[in-house]
């Protein structure tokens, strides 16, 4: 097995700063409102002079105008939860341990390459999310814990190496019982290595079974005793903002982030979304929702922000926006649309499904029409909007538009293809026996258009090909 592990050092801090635009000093701050501590700093606070564990009073006496933040041990632990579904798109075996993620890829390797391309994959996302790591690779999960503190980047693929690598780290950066760790220095012993050579009997006589136990879940000598983490099938994610929102184009930054990371952890479930619903919260527990819907499920990040900006954009704001609140309870199953192998289109062409979603949400549902399936074959019902799990299965031309009505055509037309027989409707009263032609006016424009057989209204022109 080879299990890697993804320690998250600042975890708290980037899931604020992920959220700011600016570099301005900040720290998180915690403790008793007396003795208040800053736990955190961003690189501005301590290029300032700031650092952790310094006292709130001695650092506003260092530094007049700085950010203070509470330590919400709450929202670190979502963070963790949404990074771990991120985690997920490389291995179904993932666990949360104390910030830090690890997951078994001995078996996706397969499928996802071996461990230096999935090393940069796992580096990259975690990057592009904002969010600083350090990573390393075993054969337990314990011990890949204990050489990502020691060593960011190493891997160790057996367990002789393992075993060598874990002899060299330090007791403090080893992760076992605290009372060992502060007792074993008076003794002498400041390597890991030299407690792993010491009699077990003596040191369960000393420390008691955990510390025995915690050796060898880090050896691999018994199961490493983890709860596997399987990401939930709803998101219901909310960022509060700095300040009062008043306008509508100053919701860009944070919504953009949000769909973003919905994005990534619909890959991590290999799924998508096709409805969901942006929270506008305003003072007093005032609420302005904003529903999102999409003709298909999607998942890339650029459709889903175009979706959402849309419809945000038609909403006019009662009141300031505090905080805004993303929630969908539907992850239906993804299936990536196919690509030609040779894409014609210009390198900055905007996808059709992005294209799509912000035509629907500029223009509205039942302005964006596609032919889709139906049993009624005439022309007069077969357009409409099309509802989700509908694919076109057409086998003949048919035009990009159609008419709401056929008009009649005066000019001179010459047919490129046909007759194509329809006879239906006779059911319902509304019966057509039509003799359907691809045409090109004079003009040099394609039409579609029959004759009725039994109408002499000559030509009807009833759709335009693009």
């Amino acid at each position: 097995m080879l299990w890697v592990c993804i320690t998250l050092p600042h975890l708290a801090l980037d899931g604020v700063l992920r959220r700011r635009t600016d570099d301005s000093p900040l720290v998180l701050v915690d403790g008793p409102t007396n003795a208040r501590c800053v736990v955190a700093a961003n690189a501005s606070a301590q290029a300032a002079g700031l650092y952790v564990g310094q006292r709130l009073t001695a650092a506003q006496a260092l530094l007049a105008q700085f950010e203070t933040m509470p330590y919400d041990a709450a929202e670190a632990d979502r963070w963790q939860r949404f990074l771990g579904g991120v985690a997920y798109r490389y291995s179904s075996q993932v666990a949360l341990l104390p910030q830090a993620i690890v997951l078994e890829i001995s078996r996706s390797q397969n499928l996802l390459g071996d461990w230096p391309k999935i090393e940069r994959n796992l580096r990259c996302d975690l990057t592009a999310l904002g969010f600083r790591h350090r990573i390393a690779a075993a054969p337990t999960p314990h011990a890949a814990r204990v050489l990502a503190g020691a060593n960011d980047g190493l891997a160790v693929l057996t367990r002789e190496t393992m075993q060598r690598a874990l002899d060299a780290v330090p007791l403090q950066k080893s992760h076992l019982p605290e009372h060992a760790v502060d007792a074993l220095p008076r003794m002498g012993i400041r390597k890991l290595g030299q407690l792993l050579h010491m009699p077990r009997d003596g040191l369960q006589r000393r420390f008691g079974a955990e510390l025995l136990q915690t050796i060898d879940r880090l050896l691999g000598n018994v199961p490493p005793g983890l709860d596997l983490y399987v990401p939930p099938d709803t998101v219901d994610w909310r960022i509060e903002l700095s300040h009062e929102v008043e306008n509508i184009a100053a919701l860009a930054f944070p919504l953009k982030r949000m769909t973003g990371d919905l994005a990534a952890y619909l890959s991590g479930r290999d799924g998508g979304v096709q409805r969901f619903a942006l929270r506008l919260e305003h003072r007093d527990r005032a609420v302005t929702d904003v529903p999102v819907g999409m003709l298909s499920p999607e998942r890339d990040a650029n459709v889903l922000f175009e979706a959402a900006r849309g419809r945000l954009e038609q909403v006019q704001l009662p009141a300031p926006v505090l905080s805004l609140r993303l929630l969908a309870d539907d992850l239906p199953g993804f299936v990536p649309a196919g690509r030609d192998l040779f894409d014609e289109r210009p390198a900055n062409a905007l996808p059709f499904e992005q294209l799509r979603e912000r035509l629907r949400a500029r223009l509205g549902d039942r302005a964006v029409y596609r032919l889709s399936t139906t049993s009624d074959p005439r022309p007069e019902y077969s357009q409409r909007v099309a509802m989700q799990n509908e694919d076109f299965i057409e086998p003949r031309a048919r035009p990009t538009w159609l008419l709401d009505k056929p008009m009649p055509w005066r000019g001179a037309l010459r047919i490129l293809a046909g007759p194509e027989r329809m006879e239906t409707g006779w059911w319902d009263g509304d019966a057509v026996r039509r003799d359907y032609y691809i045409v090109e006016t004079d003009q040099g424009q394609r039409a579609w258009a029959y004759r009725a057989k039994d109408e002499p209204t000559g030509w009807m022109l009833h759709g335009w090909f693009a």
